[in-house]
């Protein structure tokens, strides 16, 4: 199976498909295991310059409250303001700042991450996994991607000790990008 290259007539502006996309999380529990989640609500945009990635950006907004680890009662503290304050602080979002090519089909977007009102830097490693055009007539890319941010950054700071020593809850944690989006029809 040969790696797919990044053909310039995906040049253009697309809508991430939250139906087919995914956001999600790892962190460690209790030093022993990982728990995994996701957001279920999320949109967001861009404008994807094959040849000249630097004129390339994306602007994401996710549903804090939409936090799902498949355990209710984890996801009610996550919501509180122990973790996240979704009351308070509704969404996350992130807005790129730069794009530049980090290989033949990957992409380094760095850009301003917002959680709980504070605003860092951080840098996600996408890599293109392919296009096609689906049954519909819509010309999808396909983009996953991967960073490693600590949530204390952010003010997200709860913790447990653990009677043998070490935390509940890592102080790193892995975000997850799996994206399908939808190029717009181009302005006549």
């Amino acid at each position: 199976m040969s790696t797919p290259t990044v053909p310039a007539s995906l040049t253009g502006s697309y809508t991430i498909d939250p139906v087919h996309s995914r956001i999600g999380f790892v962190a460690r529990h209790a030093m022993v295991t990982k728990v995994r989640g996701s957001f279920n609500e999320f949109d967001g945009s861009g404008y994807f310059d094959v040849a000249n990635p630097a004129n390339s950006k994306l602007q994401l907004s996710i549903k804090a409250a939409s936090i799902d680890t498949r355990n209710a009662d984890r996801d009610a503290h996550l919501r509180s303001n122990d973790f996240f304050d979704m009351d308070t602080y509704p969404r996350i979002t992130f807005s790129s700042t730069s794009v530049e090519q980090a290989g033949e089909v990957r992409f380094r977007v760095t850009g301003d991450l917002t959680i709980k009102g504070v605003t860092r830097p951080v840098t996600v490693d996408f890599e293109y996994t392919g296009s096609a055009v689906d049954p519909y007539g819509n010309q999808r890319v396909g983009l996953e991607g991967t960073t490693v941010v600590n949530r204390k950054d952010w003010g997200v700071n709860w913790n447990a000790a653990l009677e043998a020593g070490g935390v509940l809850v890592s102080e790193n944690v892995t975000l997850e990008f799996e994206v399908s989006a939808i190029r717009s029809a181009e302005a006549a």
